[in-house]
């Protein structure tokens, strides 16, 4: 039986597969492909092996298998490479389409409790809980993710996830009859 042969993937090759997914539909081929590459990967790899599962997940859910995300997010959960979006807040998500809520919130505790999350993270955890009707839960996520990452405006790419995490909880007090506050107050800047 021969050796399995080790890789090495770069977001270029990433972005192509992801592309063709986009182009063709064959998000499931395509997050079969990831999973079978993270499988494969070298360490010295520009793409973590944990991040091609969370990006095979992704896939996953577009497809709508969210069994076959869950998996790959847990994949992704077990290996503890770093990855862009916290596979657990992903993995929620899933669980979420599944209608596993209890599942789906025990998840989001126990990323709660980490306050070093990133970013990314805050913002599809507030997306997810609004897609599924939590706005309190969107609004107090939003609002964790803005205060913890204020003092880390400097790039345009941070600024940006701010703003849309800003707008989005905006739009959740709206629905939920809240007033203005100090953060809302952020939105005017510029």
């Amino acid at each position: 039986m021969g050796a399995m042969r080790l890789t090495h993937v770069t977001a270029a090759d990433l972005d192509r597969m992801e592309f063709h997914a986009v182009r063709s539909g064959e998000h499931g081929s395509v997050a079969a492909q990831l999973q079978d590459l993270a499988n494969r990967v070298d360490s010295g790899s520009e793409i973590t092996r944990a991040e091609l599962f969370v990006r095979a997940g992704e896939q996953w859910e577009i497809a709508q298998e969210y069994e076959h995300a869950c998996a790959a997010y847990q994949r992704a959960i077990d290996d503890g490479g770093p990855t862009v979006i916290d596979p657990r807040a992903l993995s929620a998500g899933a669980l979420l389409q599944l209608d596993e809520i209890d599942r789906a919130y025990t998840q989001l505790k126990r990323l709660e409790g980490e306050r070093v999350l990133g970013l990314p993270t805050y913002v599809h955890v507030a997306e997810v809980l609004q897609a599924h009707d939590d706005l309190a839960g969107a609004e107090r996520w939003a609002t964790v993710g803005i205060r913890a990452h204020m003092g880390t405006m400097a790039s345009p790419y941070v600024r940006d996830l701010l703003d849309e995490l800003l707008r989005m909880r905006f739009r959740v007090r709206t629905d939920l009859g809240l007033g203005e506050d100090d953060l809302d107050g952020l939105l005017d800047i510029d």
